[in-house]
């Protein structure tokens, strides 16, 4: 069994702020709070993240909020995100939004509490299948993929057609990790509606969100309706995923992916497996965080190519020069992308796919030499507004620039001031298969499409845990041919990595 230290186990349920926080009254909350109801005046159930960040504007970088009752305190200044990155003092929070996802994900690897032993033999069993060897096996599968998605925008570009940018994408990012982890195939490409795992996790995600907007006694009686949707939908996800799994079992090994090291992986040290409950839920985990996270990220860096042609112009040059004639990237190639990956980056510091995490003290504790918390006290981080912290970004935080993180850029910044995958330990552990596998697909749209964005449109984004841009179209054309330049040097080849996750660890 994987070690418990006793300091690691925490109150369990929900604990309000000012069961941890004894100077609570110093962190300033917004004005017109209601008895009973909390700060609802001017919130949207629909938008509670980007109603926090228009509150975060205005009460600075730690505020709280009441919801019902329950208090919610939010940390976004640079200073305070630092100090809550010390592992020895803090460790991840499992929020009320995540631990509404635990009837369906259980102590899955997003879900489980730092107690739960599963946490860490699921993922000293899981990690190896995302090393150097393991990301390079799933290239050739994610190139395939990737050619269902041109072939469908070849289609919309010879007719002339606007794209569906996020439901392509999560097309997209679906069957990638269905196949490379898997070995399965949803035939999302050949629907013409959703998948019906697809409907199901949308169902899932948005019910998860919405319990946080319900005063919880009312919550029975208000989401009745929802509750047995919500239990059809967790009914249809374990369906499918027992149905990978038994196929698997049925038609033997896949060559080492995700759902081999599952089913057939034993702890190193420990000899132990993983359940085959546990299994099901580490699926659903990586179905679900392994395909709308990255979609996200997707969408809105085509939204941003298409607004601003000198940027796309320069990424296309760079996939030119990188790629040359070659039919199809190597693996090493993609990684020479580096002013792709600044795109990707700076849409992910403006939209980071999962806009909060959350964090709580391990002991008794001042946050910042200046907030006294208590032992299981916790926090959630404000992504979004990190990301925007004018004492970090400059004072043009709104606009988008991939120059910010130009390895000169990424230096002068503090460490810990760029989260999109989280912090510490519990950090996202595909998110070097996301990367990868994004900044490969913005490539290979960018060499074959000319992206011709909707005039009339205006950036709206949707909120279901994740952040997806909302109604985004784009009209694809087909270029030419590369040029036949020889591939040379790419923009910053030969620099560091680009992208502060990759100095921090975080």
């Amino acid at each position: 069994m994987a070690e418990t230290t006793e300091r690691a186990v925490l109150p369990k349920g929900f604990r309000s702020a000012e069961q941890g926080w004894p100077a609570l009254h110093r962190i300033p909350h917004p004005p017109h709070r209601l008895p009973v109801l909390g700060d609802v005046i001017g919130s949207s159930r629909s938008t509670p993240v980007q109603d926090s960040v228009r509150l975060a504007r205005r009460l600075g970088p730690i505020f709280r909020r009441n919801a019902f009752g329950r208090e919610f305190v939010f940390t976004w200044g640079a200073r305070l995100v630092a100090d809550l990155a010390d592992e020895s003092r803090f460790a991840k929070h499992v929020g009320l939004g995540v631990a509404n996802l635990r009837p369906v994900a259980g102590d899955g690897l997003f879900t489980a509490y730092n107690h739960e032993p599963n946490w860490q033999l699921a993922h000293d069993v899981l990690a190896p299948g995302f090393s150097r060897e393991a990301m390079a096996a799933y290239h050739p599968m994610m190139l395939s993929v990737a050619a269902r998605l041109t072939e469908h925008w070849d289609r919309a570009a010879a007719d002339g057609r606007w794209v569906d940018v996020p439901g392509d994408m999560t097309k997209l990012t679906l069957e990638t990790i269905a196949r490379t982890g898997f070995g399965h195939d949803f035939g999302s490409f050949e629907r013409a509606r959703p998948h019906p795992f697809v409907t199901a996790m949308v169902g899932t995600l948005s019910h998860a969100q919405r319990l946080n907007n319900v005063p919880p006694p009312l919550a029975p009686l208000l989401l009745r309706r929802a509750n047995r949707r919500n239990t059809a939908d967790i009914a249809r996800l374990e369906h499918i995923v027992d149905e990978v799994v038994r196929r698997r079992r049925a038609d033997g090994h896949a060559e080492g992916d995700l759902l081999d090291r599952m089913l057939e992986t034993s702890h190193p040290r420990t000899g132990e497996r993983l359940s085959p409950e546990n299994v099901r839920r580490q699926v659903i985990t990586f179905l679900v965080a392994g395909h709308e996270t990255t979609s996200g990220a997707l969408s809105f860096a085509l939204h941003y190519l298409s607004l601003h042609p000198e940027v796309a112009d320069r990424a296309r040059d760079e996939v030119d020069r990188v790629w040359g004639q070659s039919p199809e990237p190597a693996y090493e190639q993609v990684a020479r992308l580096r002013y792709v990956r600044r795109v990707l980056d700076e849409s992910l510091r403006l939209w980071p796919t999962a806009p909060a995490y959350s964090r709580e003290a391990t002991e008794d504790t001042v946050l910042a030499d200046e907030h006294p918390m208590r032992r299981g006290a916790w926090t959630l981080v404000l992504t979004p507004m990190l990301h925007r912290d004018p004492e970090v970004w400059g004072a043009d935080t709104e606009r988008f620039d991939p120059d910010r993180f130009d390895p000169r850029a990424v230096r002068s910044r503090p460490p810990h001031t760029y989260k999109p995958f989280g912090t510490g330990a519990r950090a996202c552990i595909g998110r070097q298969f996301a990367l990868h596998e994004a900044t490969l697909v913005l490539g290979l749209l960018l060499r074959r499409y000319d992206l011709h964005a909707d005039p009339g449109y205006r950036l709206r984004v949707t909120e279901r845990l994740t952040f997806m841009p909302r109604g985004l179209r784009l009209r694809p054309d087909r270029r030419r041919a590369p040029r036949p330049d020889a591939p040379g040097r790419a923009v910053g080849d030969g620099a560091e990595p680009v992208g502060e996750e990759r100095r921090t660890g975080g």
